[in-house]
């Protein structure tokens, strides 16, 4: 069962309980079926993916992943991948939702996945010299 869908049972389980027998809801119980509908909201309401790669001297990248919503990235994957598909610096995002590396001799892009539909590649020409 859905995260969803336990939220949404609940909420018909407190429906059901503020109506009463006779069917009428009080004023105070509609306010906090209010309250429950706008906070299980916030639950479903999506993120996006956001990563951001820039030199740190000459030789390095820093990477750095998150979400649209302000949460960090720590332990999700951030790749450096050759155009013909090697992966040139398997990572992942330390505590600070970072990663170092040194920029590859050959052609790249980096690939953040914290999973289906939360992938962002960063291109080379993206990154500044």
């Amino acid at each position: 069962m859905s995260k969803a869908s336990v939220q949404c049972e609940t909420l018909d389980r407190a429906i059901v309980f503020f109506q009463g027998p006779a069917g009428a809801m009080p004023r105070q119980a509609r306010a906090w079926v209010a309250a429950l509908l706008l906070c299980g909201a916030g639950a479903a309401h999506a993120h996006n993916p956001m990563a951001d790669c820039k030199p740190v001297d000459g030789e390095n990248i820093q990477c750095t992943g998150g979400f649209s919503d302000g949460s960090g990235a720590p332990g999700v994957t951030l790749d450096v991948i050759s155009y013909d598909e090697e992966i040139l610096v398997p990572g992942k995002l330390d505590e600070n939702s970072r990663i170092t590396f040194a920029r590859p001799d050959k052609d790249f892009y980096v690939l953040f996945d914290a999973g289906p539909g939360h992938v962002v590649e960063i291109d080379q020409s993206e990154i500044p010299q």
